[in-house]
């Protein structure tokens, strides 16, 4: 069985993942999703966050995870510099950046994702954001958005600002919960 790319996002009723300015402290962190979040899709948990819980990622859903730079980049996130040390780290970024060792750079964010989905591995989180969403839409094989009872107005759109494209998905299942949050999990259809 290859690897898939799973975009597994948080996301507003309008398909907003972050404020205009990529603020994404809007979504609710307590609430009765938390405990699938923290249990189900641990894996996808920052490091840091395993630590202040005292808990630990299973390593059984993923073990690397591709981002942007600007949901890596350490200057906005407090010097942050390696998000999921339980994860190999890819960061995609157009232009040349520096970044620690144990972070590993890529100008072709697609290429790498072919390349990574021939080797042998768990699956591939897509942390985001939507710019490079939007350039790996025809590579993803998985899309778990995570509802939040919220409307934004604007911000950052799940896919970015991506041309015009019908990829179709199949849902596969939706869990709702009394926070008003649903997890809804979706299959591509080729």
């Amino acid at each position: 069985m290859s690897r898939k790319l799973v975009y597994y996002v948080a996301v507003s009723l309008d398909g907003f993942i972050a404020a205009p300015d990529g603020d994404f402290a809007a979504f609710p962190t307590e609430g009765d999703h938390m405990q699938t979040i923290l249990g189900e899709y641990a894996d996808a948990v920052p490091a840091h966050i395993h630590r202040a819980l005292g808990t630990s990622a299973p390593g059984t859903k993923f073990d690397t995870v591709l981002m942007g730079w600007n949901t890596y980049n350490p200057e906005i996130y407090g010097g942050l510099d390696s998000p999921y040390t339980h994860l190999h780290q890819i960061v995609a970024s157009r232009s040349a950046r520096s970044v620690p060792e144990h972070i590993e750079l890529t100008g072709d964010p697609v290429g790498k994702v072919r390349e990574l989905k021939q080797e042998a591995g768990l699956d591939i989180y897509l942390c985001g954001g939507g710019q490079l969403a939007g350039a790996l839409s025809e590579e993803i094989d998985t899309l778990i958005l995570k509802r939040y009872p919220l409307v934004f107005g604007s911000g950052i759109a799940v896919f970015g600002a991506a041309g015009y494209a019908a990829l179709p998905f199949s849902p596969v299942h939706t869990r709702s919960f009394d926070s008003g949050v649903s997890i809804t999990e979706y299959e591509r259809r080729r």
